[in-house]
Order: structure tokens, then sequence, then C-alpha cells
């Protein structure tokens, strides 16, 4: 049981590091937080400082979900009695609720895209890609980072049910369903107020002007 609390709070200490909060401060001097529509994310980012300090966040929030999956998945080499795959799962779980209520900054974190695409490239690559490429289509589209993001989310359960390789541990079965499901519900409810909009028809769309 240690083990598993230990790469629980590893994880979630680790998506905790809001790197949007940082490099808002570090290049415009504020909080991003306190501007647009107050999520300490890559969309925020981009609407309240620009695309420079976009991409760096969205590279550093994915970074933080394959660092987490790959600290399970050493820790759990050196276990003999640990699930490897529970271990991931739960890492992968973690570093998301990290990034959303991150204990170093009120609670008050993004939504937990970029984190997840970390999670999911490092947890399954082949699945990951999939996903990446259909959010990005729906994005271009729709041109509603929303629409393409709980998409993907939906996505990833049906495509688990269909894809049983190519994940980092192999003997996870119908876990992985389960974990997905539960990344899936997570994301979507982080966008629970974006849902509101999309249905009243007021969602922003994506700009790289400058607010």
């Amino acid at each position: 049981m240690a083990i598993y609390i230990l790469v629980a709070i590893i994880a979630y200490a680790i998506g905790s590091i809001n790197f949007s909060v940082l490099i808002s401060r570090k290049m415009a001097g504020f909080d991003v937080r306190e501007k647009g529509s107050g999520n300490a994310g890559t969309t925020n980012m981009l609407r309240a400082i620009g695309i420079k300090a976009a991409i760096i966040t969205l590279i550093c929030d994915i970074l933080k979900g394959v660092l987490a999956i790959l600290v399970a998945f050493v820790i759990g080499k050196f276990t003999q009695t640990a699930d490897k795959a529970l271990l991931i799962q739960l890492a992968g779980i973690l570093v998301v609720v990290g990034h959303t209520f991150p204990i170093f900054f009120e609670f008050r974190g993004g939504k937990g895209i970029a984190t997840a695409l970390g999670v999911l490239i490092i947890t399954n690559w082949r699945i990951g890609l999939i996903c990446l490429v259909f959010a990005v289509i729906l994005i271009a589209i729709t041109r509603m980072v929303s629409v393409g993001s709980m998409s993907a989310a939906i996505l990833f359960p049906v495509l688990t049910l269909f894809i049983g390789d190519n994940f980092i541990v192999a003997q996870g079965g119908f876990k992985y369903f389960v974990y997905s499901l539960i990344l899936a519900g997570f994301v979507i409810f982080n966008h629970r107020e974006n849902i509101k909009r999309i249905m009243n028809g007021t969602e922003n769309k994506i700009s790289f002007k400058k607010q």
C-alpha cells in the first residue's frame, strides 16, 4: 500500500507545479488567473499574454504528465509485489488532479488538458497520437479548444476498448478502460462551464492575437 501512496503523492506534487502561473508572473508580471477566463492553462495564456508564453506553458504541462508516468514506471521496476499498471494509472490520474487543484497555488489550477495529453502519450503513444490528431482537427474546424479537448477525452475510452497493445505496462487489462473513464470524466467535469457556454452559443473561440 505504501508504494501506491508514494506514487500518488509524487504525481500530485508534480501536477501541482503550475507553469502558467510561474511563466505569466515571469514574462508579464501578473498571475494569469487574474486575466481572461481565470483559468491557469495554455488557452488563457494565449489570450492574456501571447503565443510564445502559451507554447512554453503547453510544453511544460505536457512534460508534467510524461514525468509523472515515468516516475511511476521506474518505481514499479523496483518492486515485485505492486501492480505496475495500477501505479501508472494512479500517477496519470493524480498528476491531472494536481494540475487542476495545485496545493502550491491555492488549489486553483487549469483544466488539465495538456497534462492529460502528456499522460496519454506516454501511457499509450498510439492512442495518444490518435486523440491528439482528432483534437487538433476539431479545434481547427470549430476554433474552440474545449470542443477538441472534450471530444478527445471521450474518444480515449472508446479507443481503449479496441487497442490493447502499446501500453507502457502491458498487464493492465480492463483497468485501463476504467482509468480512461476516470480521466475522461474528470476532463469533462473541468469543462462544465464551457459546456454551458457552448450550449448558449457564447463559447470563446481561439485567437492568436494578444488581448
